[in-house]
């Protein structure tokens, strides 16, 4: 008998696969959902106009005094606007109109500015849900509006839409012209309502509704 070759006649081992224990779940983790109040919250405006308007007064402003400060200690004398205005505030009364005025109009900008600071702005984007947590959207408010009237006048019936699309919610100004006012109603709730669902925004705009008949012409 010969003797087999190199290879033949050899045992090779199979492959087992494992089971795995009793109670392990084998699908992979649910993705989280990302917070619904995180979900709502708005976007912040950069401002970046005001801000550098706010910016470029604060470095003229300052590097004015500055100039003339350097220029005291160097040995020459102030500038003529920082001694009338020094005379000015040593003589003026506190109740004097000019003074008032002057503090006023500072007060405001103050409060303009902290104002910009504490408020997101961005009035015109509406926050849509979030799929995931590294994900946000927005959708204008004047394509929300166009989505809403573009609906509505697939309704039968309806003549003209006219839509004003807000923060909270939406006015839709309808005219129908040859079916009952009801029902055409009730199909605009009907179509509005499955709309507003569809733009998916994190919250849903409430629908205030109103047909008419067209006006007489003449």
């Amino acid at each position: 008998m010969s003797e087999p070759q190199h290879g033949e006649g050899t045992t090779r081992p199979v492959p087992v696969l494992e089971k795995p224990p009793a109670g392990h779940d084998t699908d992979p983790a649910p993705t989280p959902r990302p917070d619904p109040k995180r979900a709502a919250r708005r976007f912040w405006s950069a401002r970046r106009v005001p801000s550098a308007v706010a910016a470029l007064l604060l470095l003229v402003v300052a590097g004015f005094f500055l100039y003339d400060v350097a220029a005291v200690r160097a040995g020459r004398s102030a500038m003529q606007w920082r001694d009338e205005l020094a005379a000015q505030l040593a003589e003026r009364p506190l109740d004097d109109t000019w003074v008032l005025v002057g503090a006023g109009v500072a007060a405001a900008l103050g409060l303009w500015l902290l104002v910009l600071a504490v408020t997101p702005g961005l009035r015109g984007l509406l926050t849509m849900r979030r799929p995931a947590a590294d994900v946000r959207a927005a959708l204008d408010r004047a394509a929300a509006a166009m989505v809403l009237r573009d609906r509505a006048m697939e309704v039968p019936g309806v003549q003209s839409v006219r839509v004003r699309a807000g923060r909270r919610r939406a006015d839709v100004r309808v005219v129908a012209h040859f079916r009952p006012l009801e029902e055409v109603r009730q199909d605009l709730d009907a179509v509005l309502e499955e709309a507003v669902r569809a733009l998916g925004l994190a919250r849903p705009l409430a629908l205030s509704l109103r047909v008419r008949r067209p006006g007489r012409k003449g």
